[in-house]
């Protein structure tokens, strides 16, 4: 029996125009925003992010580090999508305790980087929406940071930075530790102190142009006698 609501007068069925075919659009990536910076020297390496967590115009968190301790002498640093960074870091500490099982030792800094390398390039059809960067300690007790695009290809670098403010960063690491493009600098070594100074500066600097990176900063410092965390107060707004 038809409901009388499908009729406008007595006995005159409603006028029902189709317009084709809709197509219903559905991403299975978000940007959630957020910074992350790697640093290497003679003897530490240091790891440092922001915590905010946001979508758009909108802050989910902004007590949400994104920087995931791996070893004793390896921290990494996951920007992009947060539902990606989650599944990537609870894969690849997986693969680390599968790894120390068989083998009764845990993974270098190197060996860590090749693997995430596998992982990456095997989802390379569906990538993980991640930028990661990898600091820690070689085997020669030496900082060691390594770099990856979404689909697994890495190299090792001195300092690099990723995600949102990454811009920005970048060319002031290239003047401050790199030197880079400038004349008759004595080139000298790149302390503890100084590192980790020279990384709150940058992040307090990007924190003023980059609407996905405030809250707090969160700098892990990796030495042969461990990781040492510290957090520093960045905007707010």
């Amino acid at each position: 029996m038809l409901s009388s609501h499908a009729f406008g007068d007595p006995g005159k069925m409603k006028e029902y125009h189709y317009t084709g075919p809709v197509e219903q659009r559905f991403s299975p990536y978000a940007f959630n925003g957020g910074t992350v910076l790697a640093v290497a020297g003679e003897d530490f390496a240091i790891v440092a992010s922001d915590t905010r967590l946001s979508e758009g115009y909108s802050i989910h968190s902004r007590d949400s580090p994104k920087c995931y301790k791996l070893t004793d002498t390896t921290v990494i640093g996951c920007s992009g999508f947060h539902g990606d960074c989650l599944t990537l870091t609870k894969i690849i500490d997986a693969r680390l305790k599968m790894y120390k099982h068989s083998n009764n030792k845990m993974m270098t800094s190197g060996a860590i980087a090749a693997m995430l390398s596998t992982i990456l390039y095997g989802r390379r059809f569906f990538p993980y929406y991640v930028y990661n960067i990898i600091g820690g300690l070689d085997e020669e007790g030496k900082g060691a940071v390594y770099s990856f695009d979404p689909v697994g290809s890495y190299q090792r670098d001195t300092y690099k930075a990723g995600g949102s403010a990454s811009a920005m960063l970048q060319p002031l690491l290239d003047n401050q530790i790199g030197f880079k493009n400038m004349e008759g600098v004595q080139h000298v070594p790149l302390t503890q102190d100084k590192a980790v100074q020279l990384v709150k500066d940058v992040f307090i600097s990007a924190a003023e142009r980059d609407v996905y990176t405030g809250d707090a900063l969160r700098v892990c410092v990796i030495t042969k006698e461990g990781i040492k965390e510290q957090t520093v107060p960045l905007r707010k707004d």
